[in-house]
């Protein structure tokens, strides 16, 4: 039987055999992260070159076989805050479809399949090509597809696989057009699911109110190579922030979304419940407040940054940090560098920079030198970044010329993007971490 993106399904929904093969994949320049290597023949004490990921982790490798600059993960903040976010949906009544876009890395895609997710969610073709790589089964692309070269690649997976189910968005007539011409040029066999996004004034994309909803809906209904699977949209385009006016917006267009839904009742097929779709990792809790009460629906969210948390923007707006009654996500994304000059007394430079780290959301944040002091709540801040360095001022004779600062980062939707294999560690504050595996990613 086809599966719709709606179905229950079972399994994990992604080919476990491809995410353990990366573990043999050749560790070698073309990593940043990769530990500089023995000569060809070996180390004096006879121990074999290292050749790949699974032979390294085998050797129990630590922090300090890595250089800097460097990007790692805290393997047991990653495992909590997975665990966190799976529980508090289960609670919810809501379902998780992760936006893989955060990370783009199969094997964090795995845990979060692994402990309950219904779903990938991504946000072009390249990126839903590389999770049919990897046989993700359940994909929501937020976006419209709209080229004709990438909706005949479409027809051909759905031809070719009847477990794939997949979704995508629309938002014109146009674009509904558009697509059921390319899918009948492609000879498509079974219809493409679509969702209607709702947008709103000065956000993203998305019909600009629920009448032209119904209009592209009533388009969609007409198009025999599409299917209406529901509706969805995307709140965080509408604030940035916890103010009272920002909360507002997005409730406001929360339950815009919820009265498009009733309106469209009727049109949505029997053979499946109607999907709903919103959620960033800002906002989730009011789109389970508002939407949750919708009778025999779908309500998915896309909460992608959760993951991996940060100590900067998400740190302040993410809801269990705004209710705090509830388990706290964990920061697990952190950056290293070294102090390379310090030409100034109050001015020291490390080998870290826009190519490293994030800075979208704010700048790194110092948190402690590697076996030395604590520099969180000290003077010492991270003023800008040029490509390659960093500009850490006022934290003095705490940061000496060869010191290895531990930075926490703000926005992991822009760190692991810089990285194509990014450490695990076992914790982050141990004195001397284990690295325990190496996340690839592919952007």
């Amino acid at each position: 039987m086809e599966q719709t993106f709606a179905s229950s399904g079972t399994g994990p929904g992604i080919d476990a055999d491809a995410v353990a093969a990366l573990a043999d994949e050749p560790l070698d320049w073309r990593f940043k992260a990769a530990p500089s290597p023995p000569p060809p023949a070996g180390r004096p004490d006879g121990t074999p070159t290292i050749r790949t990921v699974r032979e390294w982790l085998a050797t129990s490798p630590t922090l300090s076989s890595l250089g800097t600059p460097l990007l790692t993960l805290d393997g047991a903040a990653l495992d909590h805050n997975i665990r966190t976010m799976a529980d508090w949906c289960a609670k919810a009544g809501v379902a998780l479809t992760p936006h893989g876009k955060t990370t783009m890395a199969p094997a964090l895609w795995q845990a979060q399949l692994d402990a309950g997710s219904h779903g990938i969610t991504l946000a072009n073709l390249p990126q839903v090509r590389v999770a049919r790589a990897f046989g993700v089964q359940r994909i929501l692309l937020a976006n419209t597809l709209l080229d004709p070269a990438g909706l005949a690649w479409l027809a051909d997976e759905l031809a070719a696989d009847p477990r794939f189910a997949f979704v995508s968005w629309v938002d014109s007539t146009e674009s509904v057009r558009l697509m059921d011409e390319a899918l009948r040029v492609a000879g498509a066999e079974r219809p493409v699911e679509v969702l209607i996004e709702l947008g709103g004034p000065g956000g993203r994309t998305g019909a600009r109110g629920p009448d032209t909803a119904v209009e592209v809906a009533a388009a969609v209904l007409r198009a025999p190579t599409l299917r209406l699977a529901g509706i969805g949209g995307y709140e965080g385009a509408l604030a940035h922030d916890a103010s009272t006016e920002g909360l507002a917006a997005v409730r406001g267009y929360l339950k815009d979304l919820g009265r498009l839904h009733g309106r469209l009742a009727n049109a949505y097929p029997d053979d499946a419940p109607p999907v709903v779709t919103a959620g960033g990792s800002a906002y989730f809790d009011l789109v389970v407040e508002e939407l949750t009460d919708l009778p025999d629906t779908l309500v998915v969210l896309r909460s992608g940054a959760y993951i991996a948390h940060d100590d900067g923007f998400y740190r302040g707006i993410s809801p269990l940090a705004r209710n705090r009654g509830e388990a706290q996500f964990r920061g697990a994304l952190h950056g290293w560098a070294r102090v390379i000059s310090r030409p100034e007394p109050q001015l020291a430079l490390l080998d870290a920079g826009k190519r490293d780290l994030p800075f979208d959301e704010g700048l790194p944040e110092p948190q402690q030198v590697r076996g030395g002091a604590r520099l969180t709540g000290t003077a010492a801040r991270i003023t800008a970044l040029n490509d390659q360095h960093a500009f850490l001022r006022d934290a003095g004779d705490l940061a000496p010329i060869g010191a290895v600062l531990r930075l926490g980062v703000s926005h992991p939707c822009t760190a692991f993007d810089k990285w194509t294999a990014v450490p695990v560690l076992d914790s982050a504050d141990a004195a001397e971490p284990k690295i325990t595996g190496l996340v690839r990613t592919f952007f």
